[in-house]
């Protein structure tokens, strides 16, 4: 795939510590979601996804280096974060939203947290079928690979999406630049990438934006001008925040996770900010499943070579095996550190 690299095996920066939400335990929110979202959301007629019909790709003008941030070397891509440009539909966006304020999503998937105090996850294909199809079609992660540089596919299904929805108060002054309040808290992300779609209307918005701070404490601002736009970023090495919205209705943001596709690129992924704000008995058989997974494929990579050394009667590399079984060993020792009983 055009414009895709693979990260070297080569000594890099750990990933910075993820500080969570104090949120320990799955807790619905106690803010209502508005009658006037749902009503809309309803009145919509579901369509199967298109890719042809409801992708709607523009290439962004800008791709920022993790160089050029003062982050060179971290992470497992040269790509930072790209400026916001197109990627779905207002159609498509409108059908997602059907999903997102669909009886059974708000019955059964929304969470609370001391980040956020309205979220919507874990929809899964049932729920939301449209949306799921969306993220998984592999034109869709054409595109964010192209621009992520570096392959990559949704983290689990449990992450597609996070949707963050933050109510505007119509009276709220807007207000002096550096003066935001937040609508999520500064943070970086549990995963390697993420993409942040804009699923609300921004006429007359204010604010609003992906607020990233940078190694200097300079803030940069990235935000999608119009419904169906993204950003994409490579969130576990960035700290950011979203900055609340004035002016317009709501800030309804789809943030949506990714990890590298190859089990042979390092993958941080961590379980920190999701564990208490989802359902543990989806979040955790998913996290294990694809772990166990990446192990497979390394181990029968690393067992083809070893067959193949063989054969050629070459000189066993012990040093190289114990560095092979060390790194797969730290892997096991994240997957304990990130499971475990929530009392």
């Amino acid at each position: 795939m055009p414009g895709l690299t693979i990260a070297p095996q080569i000594q890099r920066p750990k990933a910075p510590q993820v500080i969570g939400p104090k949120t320990k335990k799955a807790t619905r929110p106690t803010v209502g979601i508005p009658d006037f979202l749902i009503d809309e959301a309803r009145q919509t007629e579901p369509v199967r996804w298109d890719a042809e019909k409801h992708l709607a790709y523009e290439a962004p003008a800008k791709i920022v280096t993790m160089k050029e941030i003062g982050l060179e070397g971290h992470g497992i891509s040269a790509n930072a974060v790209t400026d916001p440009f197109p990627l779905f539909s207002k159609e498509a966006i409108i059908q997602m939203r059907r999903e997102i304020f669909s009886e059974p999503v708000l019955e059964n998937c929304r969470y609370s947290s001391t980040f956020n105090a309205n979220m919507i996850r874990g929809m899964g294909h049932e729920r939301a079928p449209f949306t799921y199809d969306a993220w998984w079609d592999p034109k869709t992660l054409a595109k964010i690979s192209e621009v992520a540089g570096i392959e990559l596919v949704p983290a689990f299904d449990f992450e597609v999406a996070n949707i963050n929805i933050s109510i505007n108060d119509q009276d709220a002054p807007v207000l002096a630049d550096g003066e935001e309040t937040s609508a999520v808290a500064w943070h970086y992300d549990s995963f390697p990438f993420v993409c942040v779609t804009m699923a609300a209307d921004c006429t007359g918005m204010v604010g609003g934006e992906t607020a990233i701070k940078l190694p200097n404490e300079e803030v940069r601002k990235v935000r999608g001008p119009a419904m169906g736009t993204c950003v994409v970023m490579q969130g576990r090495y960035i700290y950011h925040q979203a900055l609340k919205a004035f002016g317009g209705r709501e800030r309804i943001a789809m943030v949506t996770a990714f990890r590298p596709r190859s089990p042979f690129v390092p993958d941080e992924t961590i379980l920190t900010g999701s564990r208490g704000i989802s359902n543990l008995d989806e979040l955790y058989p998913q996290y294990a499943e694809y772990r166990l997974e990446v192990l497979e494929e390394r181990i029968r990579a690393k067992l083809k070579e070893e067959k193949r050394r063989q054969v050629a009667r070459k000189k066993f590399n012990v040093a190289d095996m114990r560095a092979f079984l060390a790194e797969q060993k730290e892997y096991i020792e994240s997957m304990l550190q990130n499971m475990y009983e929530v009392e």
